[in-house]
């Protein structure tokens, strides 16, 4: 497969050529030229699929393919290599991640059109979607890390986009920082194996770590850390709100379906090494997640800002991925073998579904804001008159999200429910519940858009209306994909409970068949119904007398839940009012009067005493002969008397 090189190439010549001479293209050509070598790399990103997954098989076993791999940087026993490896995990992110790109950069066709930067744009896509790409096929830890800045910084660039705004400054600077605080325990993790292991690679010779030795777990939380940065988890889950400041086709790319699963991909590409060395430290992952998944849901429910739901959205549903890969430990039902596992596979599964209809919310979202032109929900309501095919495409993908039997998020969320239950009852329920508000919060969003109260006022200055079709054209690519997947497993796990249709591959290369069990199914999906009834009943109607009770009878729970717990004014006060005010002020005192008054003393008594001094190279030559002959009678009289 030498080809899959141009996967990595044709992004990058895009960025180069988009990035210096992209002034002197036409929008038209410069959309083109990104767009075309994203459908180049997407038909290249199938064919590797197939090709991958239609190989024979040894044993039944995927093997893992290296198509090219070379020594970078050497350094004594250590070398950095570059490359690319092929998996079962590393493909199936070859197709999110192509898929979902090339829909973004169709849609911002018709999204972006007439915006001032339209070739810089595209080009930030190119380096993007290259950055995640090499990503995801990286041989080795140190080459996953360096692509992993690179995807920090496209993302601090798309981010930043309108860099003419405060706030999408601001808020490219916090997702940059947040991120880069998280990166650094990456990095130590990374050389913490390094320099154990003797090897950055993913072959996974843990031999220089003594049996028992904690340094290995501790290897695994420190890049977790970084993990939980780039998905945006509890504590570190500040950024990826206010990255919504970026264009909307920004935030379906990096923020729905590709950048925020890097954590989550991080931790299955080391998962051999997780369930073997350090199993007790997957709870960290477990209950992280969990209290995530809770928080962002709770957070989801009072939001506004259509985009900002969306943004809590994939916080919670990224911490369901999470959640899946920590319920893999030994001695639980969960675990298949000593690599593969029902918790992984569900996430890596849920990890493509979850791309593919959240990318579509966004993208819907971003053509609703381009009817009414803004974010607000108050701004919307009764759009389903004006836009019926972003409306049919919003509520499949809401039905997807929400646990819905014949659609895509059925069959991969109630596979990690499941595996949730096998791992805790406790667990499982809690999990069960953040999926009944899932399905509550997301159908709140839908009736406030297309239903509710249609704010006739606005809509008399500009009448909404449906978007161009390349803005249509990726919802309903991305529809059929998730009504598609829904369908195929759904109707075979309906047809024989725990049957054979449709399988998903495990951590050591095996597949595994995807199958309900009947009791979480029907508690799962009942539980859905009712949340989806109980946000038909409050939010449907043109007036909503329940929902105004709601908020009379608990208005600081509903202002706490606005202001996501008031998390960023609790972030502000530690840095400003502790570390800034009680640690930098008192560091820099120090610096400035006790360091650097050192060093001017130096230099004051350095130049008082060369004053002092000066008079002994006044040019004189009877002085420099005084000098010298009194230099002669004190070692004559020396040596005599001493």
């Amino acid at each position: 497969m030498e080809y899959t090189l141009f996967i990595l190439l044709l992004p990058f010549l895009s960025f180069l050529l988009l990035g210096v001479w992209g002034k002197w293209l036409s929008h038209k050509v410069a959309g083109l030229i990104g767009t075309l070598s994203l459908a180049a790399v997407t038909v290249l990103s199938y064919m590797t699929a197939w090709t991958y997954f239609t190989a024979d098989r040894v044993g039944g076993i995927y093997e893992t393919l290296v198509p090219y791999n070379f020594e970078w940087l050497p350094m004594g026993s250590l070398h950095f290599d570059m490359g690319i490896m092929l998996d079962p995990i590393s493909v199936m992110m070859l197709i999110v991640i192509s898929t979902v790109s090339l829909m973004v950069h169709i849609y911002s066709f018709g999204y972006m059109h007439g915006e001032r930067g339209f070739q810089r744009y595209y080009a930030f896509l190119s380096l993007f979607t290259m950055s995640m790409l090499g990503l995801v096929v990286a041989t080795n830890i140190f080459q996953m890390y360096l692509f992993w800045e690179l995807v920090g910084v496209s993302s601090y660039l798309l981010i930043g986009f309108y860099f003419t705004t405060p706030a999408a400054i601001a808020a490219s600077k916090k997702a940059f920082i947040v991120t880069r605080f998280a990166d650094m325990f990456f990095l130590v993790g990374i050389l913490i194996y390094g320099y154990y292991c003797k090897s950055f690679g993913f072959d996974f010779d843990a031999a220089g770590f003594a049996e028992g030795s904690f340094m290995l777990p501790t290897a695994l939380v420190l890049m977790f850390i970084g993990g939980a940065g780039k998905s945006a988890m509890f504590p570190l889950h500040i950024w990826l709100p206010d990255a919504m400041e970026g264009p909307t086709p920004v935030s379906a790319l990096i923020h729905a379906a590709t950048m925020v699963v890097a954590g989550v991909y991080q931790i299955a590409r080391l998962f051999p090494l997780w369930i073997q060395y350090a199993p007790e430290s997957l709870s960290i992952v477990v209950w992280v997640g969990a209290f995530t998944a809770f928080y962002a849901a709770a957070v989801a429910c009072a939001q506004s800002d259509i985009k900002r739901v969306l943004a809590f959205s994939t916080i919670s549903q990224i911490a369901f991925m999470m959640v899946a890969l920590g319920v893999c430990m030994p001695g639980h039902e969960a675990v298949i073998d000593a690599h593969g596992s029902l918790g992984y596979m569900a996430s890596m599964f849920h990890l493509f579904t979850h791309a593919m209809f959240k990318a579509c919310l966004f993208l819907g979202a971003g053509c609703i804001i381009h009817a009414v032109h803004s974010n607000e929900m108050s701004a919307m309501g009764g759009l389903r008159k004006y836009m019926p095919i972003t409306h049919i495409t919003f509520l499949i993908s809401c039905l997807a999200i929400a646990g819905i039997p014949f659609f895509s998020g059925f069959s991969s969320k109630d596979e990690i429910i499941t595996a949730c239950f096998n791992y805790s009852p406790v667990v499982g329920w809690w999990m069960t519940g953040v999926a009944a508000m899932t399905a509550f919060y997301m159908f709140r969003l839908y009736f406030g858009i297309f239903w509710g109260t249609e704010n006739k006022e606005l809509h008399a200055h500009h009448t909404p209306h449906e978007a161009p079709l390349t803005m249509t054209l990726p919802l309903i690519v991305l529809t059929v994909i998730t009504v598609g997947v829904g369908v195929y497993t759904t109707l075979g796990g309906f047809l024989e409970w725990g049957g054979s249709f449709g399988s998903f591959v495990t951590a050591n290369g095996e597949d595994y068949t995807i199958h309900f069990e009947k009791q979480v199914a029907i508690t799962s999906t009942v539980m859905a119904i009712l949340a989806i009834a109980l946000a038909t009943y409050i939010y449907k109607g043109e007036k909503q007398p329940v929902a105004d009770r709601m908020y009379a009878a608990f208005p600081r729970l509903h202002r706490w839940a606005y202001k996501r717990f008031y998390m960023d004014e609790v972030y502000q006060f530690i840095t400003h009012r502790i570390i800034f005010a009680r640690v930098s002020k008192p560091i820099a005192w120090f610096d400035r009067h006790i360091v650097d008054g050192f060093f001017d003393f130096l230099a004051w008594g350095t130049h008082s005493l060369s004053y002092q001094i000066r008079n002994l190279q006044s040019g004189s030559v009877q002085q420099y002969a005084l000098v010298f002959f009194l230099g002669i009678l004190l070692v004559v009289f020396s040596v005599l008397f001493f």
